[in-house]
């Protein structure tokens, strides 16, 4: 039994979802249950539905809706075959449900967290079943289930997480023993309260999803449809023609996700991990590619850096206090405010007297810098960017660094991080130095590529 989940870009049009039913009948003898993206950019005009109705344009909210009902209708029916008739009624049943509670919102002028989950699944509801109709219509037995009957989540809107051993318990339940006998469909980045509110696991949580239902279903893989070939050696978005990585253990592809490499969400592989589940990254667009393989342990490489990972648009804030000299408490002071205000923070370097400290999210960090001006000087930079080398072999190769920011010299380098992991390597620059440096990074570190690993 395995887990095939595909992205929102593998089922966004009728050809998308046509390539999706030929790659899941590849694999239908494996037993696959298939978790799923909403199709295209839909979440990203649910949520805008979800503004523009609180915002009280209600005609503009709807416009959109009616935006996204033509285009499920157009490349839903299109693939749904025989089955056309029954997959309009139940889309017409969602859009008229989201008419309604758009209607409802442009009245009351406020949008909930949890009116935000109900409005942003709509997008994996409708388009698990765009993709179980493709799969009937193409001749492939299979069965629809809604994942809110069984991701059991707490009642965090909008960053619900997971109650696993609850979870489980239910997937064993109710997903196992229907993907016995046919195809399950799901949809992913969607679950529910213990009382049936709906909820989401955040942005990119359809991989969560998908790592989750592969543990508790026992799955022998776990994989991950997206558009491009695998993990690269460098963030194709900033530097065009990385090599792929063959093979990768759970702990580098954590790093690597992490600080930046937008192909695998973060939470992914720690399901799979904890269950020992081999996570495989491939590409749609192109099945016959090898993909990348993550698991447990990683295959011994003669390369000490496996990629290049970077996180653009990131803001340091310096946190100062004379006051705080050989005074005990500076630091949880300081980190009890980011976590009153749920920040995450990605890098820190200490002193006795001073913090600094990087964030992506600047939705509270006004706020954030409010509280710490109370008990010291604040100052904060925009517009840099992190860069970490990851590895298994940092951590036995000497001069790694040296090596680094020998090539850097041009670069103003803000932070430096190494020991907190000893599979990375990471330093903040200026976002302008982030092509360059990667660039040069690149050059030094992958001239020559083990092939065991790299393609």
């Amino acid at each position: 039994m395995i887990l095939m989940k595909f992205g929102g870009t593998s089922v966004e049009s009728q050809d998308a979802i046509n390539r999706v039913t030929r790659i899941v009948r590849r694999f239908e003898s494996h037993r696959p249950i298939v978790v799923v993206s909403a199709m295209g950019k839909t979440t990203n005009k649910l949520l805008a539905i979800a503004r523009e109705a609180a915002g009280g344009r209600r005609e503009q909210a709807l416009a959109v809706v009616d935006e996204l009902r033509l285009h499920h209708l157009t490349h839903g029916l299109a693939v749904a075959g025989p089955f056309a008739a029954e997959l309009d009624r139940y889309i017409r049943t969602h859009f008229e449900w989201l008419e309604e509670l758009v209607k409802g919102l442009s009245v009351v002028g406020e949008l909930s967290a949890r009116s935000m989950d109900a409005i942003a699944s709509v997008g994996e509801r409708l388009s698990s079943l765009v993709v179980t109709y493709a799969l009937r219509a193409s001749g492939i037995k299979s069965q629809h289930v809604d994942s809110r009957r069984v991701i059991r989540t707490d009642n965090r809107f909008t960053q619900a997480q997971p109650l696993l051993e609850e979870t489980y318990t239910l997937l064993q339940d109710q997903v196992r023993p229907a993907a016995e006998n046919s195809v399950v469909v799901m949809g992913g980045f969607i679950g529910s309260t213990a009382d049936g509110h709906t909820t989401t696991l955040g942005r990119g949580g359809s991989d969560y999803s998908a790592s989750i239902i592969g543990a508790g279903i026992g799955a022998d893989e776990i994989q991950i449809w997206t558009d491009v070939d695998g993990m690269l050696t460098a963030d194709p978005r900033i530097l065009p023609g990385g090599h792929r990585v063959r093979n990768i253990s759970f702990a580098e592809a954590a790093e690597m996700a992490y600080f930046g490499a937008k192909v695998l969400h973060p939470a992914t592989v720690l399901p799979a991990i904890d269950k020992d589940i081999p996570v495989v990254i491939l590409n749609s667009r192109r099945p016959e590619a090898e993909g990348t393989r993550i698991t447990s342990r990683a295959v011994p490489s003669k390369n000490a850096v496996k990629s290049i990972s970077c996180k653009p648009s990131i803001t340091i804030l310096n946190v100062r206090s004379t006051r705080m000299l050989m005074a005990h408490g500076f630091l949880h002071r300081i980190f009890e405010i980011f976590d009153r205000f749920e920040t995450s923070v990605d890098m820190v370097s200490t002193s006795e007297v001073s913090v600094s400290l990087t964030v992506d999210d600047r939705e509270n960090l006004d706020a954030i810098c409010a509280e710490l001006r109370q008990f010291a000087e604040v100052s904060t930079e925009d517009g840099q960017a992190i860069v970490c080398l990851v590895g298994e072999n940092i951590r036995y190769t000497p001069g790694i660094a040296g090596r680094a920011f020998q090539v850097l010299n041009d670069c103003n380098i803000r932070m430096i991080s190494q020991g907190a992991s000893v599979l990375n390597l990471g330093f903040v620059i200026a976002g302008t130095d982030l092509k360059a440096a990667v660039s040069a990074l690149h050059t030094e570190f992958f001239s020559e590529l083990d092939p065991a690993v790299f393609d």
